[in-house]
C-alpha cells in the first residue's frame, strides 16, 4: 500500500536549499579560482561555469524546495504572496549556509594556488570569492553597481517567471532549470562588467564571509575603500521585486487563470510521491 502524499517537512526543504546553493557556488566560486589563479580559462569559462552551476543547482532542489536557491528570489515570492513569509527566513539561511559552506571548499582546495597567485590575500584575488564594483578594474562606483545588480536581478526573475508560468506555455518541468541556467549565462554575458553579476545576495555574502574568516580582511571593502558588501544584498532584493512585479503587471494579469508557477520557481515544493 502507497503511502499517502504529503509535503517535505521544513527541514528538508533547508537541506534541498542548502545542497542546492552549494553546487552553485562549487562551479562558480570554482571556476573564477581556476581562471584567475590557475590562469585555465577565460570569462566564456566563468559565464558558462556559473549557469551550469545554477541548472544542476536547480535540479538538486527543485522537488524538495522548489529550487529558489536565492534570497532575492524567496522574499520577492513572500512579498506578492506566492510563498509563506513563515518559511522565508529558513530558506534564507540555507541559502547563505550552502554558499558559505561552497565558498570554503573552494578556498581549501585552491589553498596552495591562491597563495602562489596572491600571497598576502589582497584585492588581486578578493574577486574569485566576492564581487567588486567594476569587477576591481572599471570606474564603476558603489551606487553604480547598485543600479547595475537592480537592473540584472529584475531581468533575472522576469525571466524565471517566464520560463516556468506554467500559464505561459513555458517549458516543460524538466527543462526549465537548464534554461534559467542559460539565462544566468546570458546575464554574466551582458551584464558582468560593472558588479560581477552576483544577482543573489547568498551567492557574495556566504563566499565574502568564509574568505573574511581565512585572511581576506578587507573582504567587506571595495578597491576604494569603502564598505560595499551590501550593494550585492540590497541591489537583488530591490531588483527581484522589481521583475516580479514587472512580469506581473505586463505579463501575469493577461494569461488565462490558473497555477501561476511551475516547479522550479514554485512557491511550495512538489507533493512527494509514494
Amino acid at each position: 500500500m502507497s503511502r499517502p502524499t504529503r509535503f517535505p517537512p521544513l527541514a528538508g526543504e533547508m537541506a534541498a536549499e542548502f545542497a542546492g546553493t552549494m553546487i552553485i557556488i562549487l562551479f562558480g566560486v570554482g571556476v573564477v579560482a581556476q581562471v584567475n589563479a590557475a590562469g585555465i580559462g577565460d570569462h566564456d569559462s566563468i559565464t558558462w561555469a556559473w549557469g551550469l552551476g545554477v541548472t544542476l543547482g536547480a535540479y538538486t532542489a527543485m522537488r524538495v524546495s522548489g529550487a529558489h536557491l536565492n534570497p532575492a528570489i524567496t522574499l520577492a515570492f513572500a512579498v506578492f504572496r506566492d510563498f509563506s513569509w513563515r518559511k522565508a527566513g529558513p530558506y534564507i539561511a540555507a541559502q547563505t549556509a550552502g554558499a558559505f559552506v561552497g565558498a570554503l571548499i573552494v578556498r581549501w582546495n585552491y589553498s596552495e594556488a591562491l597563495a602562489k597567485f596572491d600571497p598576502g590575500h589582497t584585492l588581486k584575488s578578493q574577486g574569485v570569492f566576492s564581487t567588486l564594483p567594476g569587477n576591481g578594474t572599471l570606474p564603476v562606483s558603489s551606487w553604480g553597481a547598485l543600479r547595475d545588480q537592480v537592473i540584472g536581478t529584475a531581468i533575472l526573475l522576469f525571466l524565471i517567471l517566464v520560463l516556468t508560468d506554467v500559464r505561459n506555455n513555458g517549458p516543460l518541468s524538466n527543462l526549465a532549470p537548464l534554461l534559467i541556467g542559460l539565462v544566468v549565462v546570458a546575464i554574466g554575458m551582458a551584464w558582468g562588467s560593472d558588479a560581477g553579476y552576483a544577482i543573489n545576495p547568498a551567492r557574495d555574502f556566504g563566499p565574502r564571509l568564509a574568505q573574511f574568516i581565512t585572511g581576506y580582511d578587507g573582504a567587506w571593502r571595495d578597491q576604494y575603500g569603502d564598505l560595499y558588501f551590501w550593494v550585492p544584498i540590497v541591489g537583488p532584493v530591490i531588483g527581484a521585486i522589481v521583475g516580479t512585479g514587472l512580469y506581473k503587471a505586463m505579463i501575469g494579469r493577461f494569461l488565462p487563470d490558473g497555477e501561476e508557477h511551475g516547479p522550479v520557481a514554485s512557491t511550495e515544493p512538489e507533493l512527494e510521491k509514494a
